[in-house]
């Protein structure tokens, strides 16, 4: 074929030698381009806008150590509450060392939203000013459920009531923590002199164990996690605390049950004890300002979903929550209230009762009140948690 040009393919276009290298060069280049960059600019997320929206709507709710309520209560709002898919509302939970720290740190660790505590906290803070005046501070968005003392000893100590503590060395638990304001709260109260020492549970089942303390106390919603680890024929018992008049006030009649701790109580046994409710608050922030708006958002996704809190898997304490209690001495966070006003059922007239023999029954423990102050509308919840108990010791007889 010398001296021939190359017969050429139909359909073919022939490319000059020259310009095939700068055509595979752009080949490359696109290809490259293709798998190293995004899909295309208009899928590109805009980062400052994400990241802006994922602050101004994530909440942070300081709650306790793993021993406790708090903790597991805290991550039953995260998994029903988080918006994951329009990142609406985020609840962000913080370990916390319990009601007394948290008091603290919703009045002046910054970025932290909202906090469980106990109400006989708010009452102490409130009467001491040990962190300046706080009944601006604080307001309550729901009282959640109560809280039980439990108080362990050594069943060969030879201890049978609180009052023979006096002078004896009881674990409070960890400083700062609920447990340990409450504790003192009691004692106080009861006028027992103990000497206090602060560790953790599983530290003080040992000190128990070694003879170094005469007693611990917990005060959580049963069944705890520490409290179920202990076992009767360790040698541990947990001690009857009576709802003695000092303690009526701000405290609550409450037992604790075989199916609480079917390894330290036989069954068909109970332990009386006592109570404290367990409150979410929020720092008063001016209505209006951004961390209003956040507090209200988080309200208004809470609420609505109460019932979703009282299903299984969530912790069996959310049985307890009614939002529509309230807390006296103390103002409800206003998007709280305004909320509970717009979805508050009709009320219904009932001129007979619906069960004559329960209202007999109510009427005997009614006569059973020293005081009026029972029938103050603010102690109405008090009030109800008694005739239970009182009904209950009655069916025993």
């Amino acid at each position: 074929m010398n001296g021939m040009s190359r017969p050429r393919a139909a359909g073919c276009v022939r490319v000059p030698e020259n310009n095939i290298a700068r055509i595979a060069f752009a080949l490359f280049f696109a290809a490259a381009s293709f798998f190293a960059a995004p899909l295309g600019a208009q899928e590109r997320p805009n980062v400052g806008k994400l990241g802006q929206l994922t602050n101004q709507n994530t909440i942070y709710i300081v709650s306790g150590n793993p021993n406790a309520t708090y903790l597991p209560i805290a991550y039953d709002l995260t998994a029903v509450l988080d918006d994951e898919k329009d990142n609406t509302l985020r609840v962000l939970a913080v370990i916390g060392k319990g009601g007394g720290q948290n008091l603290r740190d919703v009045r002046f660790l910054k970025g932290i939203d909202l906090g469980i505590t106990q109400s006989v906290l708010l009452n102490r803070f409130k009467r001491t000013n040990e962190i300046g005046a706080v009944d601006d501070k604080f307001v309550y968005i729901a009282k959640l459920f109560n809280e039980e003392m439990h108080l362990i000893v050594r069943a060969e100590s030879g201890i049978t009531s609180i009052e023979q503590l006096a002078g004896k060395t009881v674990n409070f638990s960890d400083i700062g923590s609920g447990t340990q304001l409450s504790t003192r709260e009691i004692f106080e109260r009861l006028k027992i002199p103990a000497k206090e020492v602060n560790m953790g549970q599983a530290d003080a089942f040992e000190a128990l164990k070694k003879g170094e303390i005469a007693a611990t106390v917990l005060i959580a919603g049963k069944p705890t996690g520490s409290g179920r680890t202990l076992k009767a024929s360790d040698g541990f018992r947990i001690l009857p605390v009576a709802y003695s008049k000092p303690l009526q006030d701000y405290f609550y009649p409450a037992v604790l049950t075989h199916e609480d701790y079917p390894n330290l109580i036989e069954a068909g046994q109970q332990v009386d004890t006592i109570a404290v409710a367990a409150v979410l608050f929020a720092y008063n922030w001016p209505k209006g300002s951004e961390r209003y708006r956040r507090i209200e958002a988080f309200i208004n996704a809470f609420f609505p979903k109460i019932a979703e809190f009282q299903k299984k898997p969530r912790h069996p304490k959310w049985k307890e929550t009614n939002l529509a209690a309230t807390l006296p001495g103390w103002n409800r966070h206003d998007a709280a209230e305004e909320w509970l006003q717009k979805n508050r059922p009709a009320p219904t007239v009932q001129t007979q009762p619906a069960n004559p023999a329960e209202r007999a029954q109510f009427n005997d423990f009614v006569a059973t009140r020293q005081t009026a102050s029972a029938f103050a509308p603010e102690d109405r919840e008090k009030l109800f948690q008694e005739f239970l108990k009182w009904k209950t010791a009655r069916e025993r007889r």
